[in-house]
């Protein structure tokens, strides 16, 4: 009888290990085999594995895999999860979207990308698409790797290393201080002037110049006033003089925070000549509040620009908003507080004895509640407020 049953073992054994076997050839009755066959195979396919992501009969997620997004590929490739959860992260790869950038099976291009590497991130950062007159080496040869990193970085912009160091990799200090004759030290913070794709001004130079710098040097320098000074650019830019002296505003240079923190004084891609994109250099400083953000379940939706919330100079009201809790959000969401809970002035928050406005109850920069709520609105947001005792 023993024997019976361990022949009938072995036998069931056997014939799933056939079924494994013809399970993918089985695949290709259906799925065009050719389609799989590219120049760079996945290695579970190579080896015929199909079944390494998908089940053959059954599944939670879409395609028969057997789990989903990011979570299958770390399943293999345990260092990469670990890796790239540290520093500045990649959007894709935050939010485990590894196929916006890789095919799954095969590929003509190198690492499995889709398309190649230039075209795959340009998909995205459409804006670099736009011809220019002169282009950055690198970036016309579409050589992407050689000044970024794309999965993470312990750099902004996923930069493998700082900025002026990464440049000074390829441009000799000597030939730089000719180009940059007068400059008062060794050129530093190179991208505050040149763009580094792609210009229509010689040496990749921005393409907007600062209306002093475009007339000569001697409006700012030269005059005794040290040059990151602010009073040096409140002189011509007294609309933003009223702006720092408000509640709550970005701190001025005594603070250790001037305008060139953000701005170029010489040359911009944008008429406000910020040296970097605007959430790039918010992040500079608000690095925490941008995580916080990535890692919450809910985020307000249009977020992309800080500026569309917040006055960037300052403001009397809370955090830099551009108007109090509820103006500012009126702007879009123009019924709240018409019909729905009570807000304004007259409408005073029993916690702290302040005008109740949607931030009381919403927080913008991510929860981990519906519609951005502080708490569970099924009970909890409710009850501080409104106690049945």
């Amino acid at each position: 009888m023993r024997k019976t049953i361990l022949f009938s073992f072995f036998v069931l054994f056997c014939l799933c290990l056939s079924c494994v076997a013809r399970a993918e050839n089985v695949c290709f009755k259906c799925h065009t085999k050719a389609h799989f066959e590219k120049k760079n195979v996945h290695q579970p396919l190579r080896d015929g594995k199909c079944g390494a992501c998908h089940n053959p009969h059954v599944a939670k997620y879409k395609g028969l895999l057997q789990q989903q997004g990011a979570q299958l590929c770390f399943a293999c490739h345990t260092a990469a999860a670990k890796d790239f959860a540290k520093g500045v992260v990649h959007a894709p790869v935050r939010k485990g979207e590894c196929l916006a950038c890789h095919d799954a099976h095969s590929s003509n291009s190198s690492a499995l990308m889709r398309k190649d590497l230039a075209a795959t991130c340009l998909e995205c950062h459409k804006a670099l698409a736009e011809k220019n007159k002169y282009s950055h080496a690198p970036f016309a040869k579409g050589q992407c790797l050689a000044c970024h990193r794309p999965h993470q970085a312990a750099n902004q912009l996923l930069l493998t290393e700082n900025s002026d160091k990464l440049c000074l990799g390829c441009h000799q200090e000597a030939t730089l201080a000719k180009g940059h004759q007068g400059f008062p030290s060794t050129p530093q913070k190179c991208l505050s002037c040149h763009n580094p794709h792609g210009s229509n001004r010689k040496a990749l130079v921005r393409n907007i110049l600062h209306e002093p710098f475009a007339k000569g040097c001697d409006d700012c320098h030269g005059k005794g006033d040290a040059i990151d000074s602010v009073d040096i650019c409140l002189k011509c830019h007294q609309n933003i003089k009223e702006k720092l002296y408000t509640t709550h505003n970005h701190l001025t240079s005594a603070g250790g925070n001037g305008c060139l923190s953000c701005h170029s004084p010489h040359a911009g891609d944008r008429k406000d000549l910020l040296k970097a994109g605007q959430q790039q250099i918010c992040r500079s400083c608000h690095e925490e509040t941008y995580r916080r953000k990535e890692a919450s379940s809910f985020q307000h939706p249009d977020s992309t620009s800080c500026s569309n919330c917040h006055d960037v100079h300052g403001s009397n009201d809370l955090a830099m908003v551009r108007g109090n809790g509820n103006s500012v959000c009126a702007k879009c969401h123009k019924s709240q507080g018409q019909f729905t809970h009570p807000v304004g002035e007259k409408v005073l928050d029993p916690r702290n004895g302040q005008m109740v406005t949607c931030v009381s109850c919403h927080y913008p920069m991510g929860t981990e509640f519906k519609f951005q709520l502080k708490q569970n609105g099924s009970k909890e947001l409710c009850v501080p407020c409104h106690r049945t005792y």
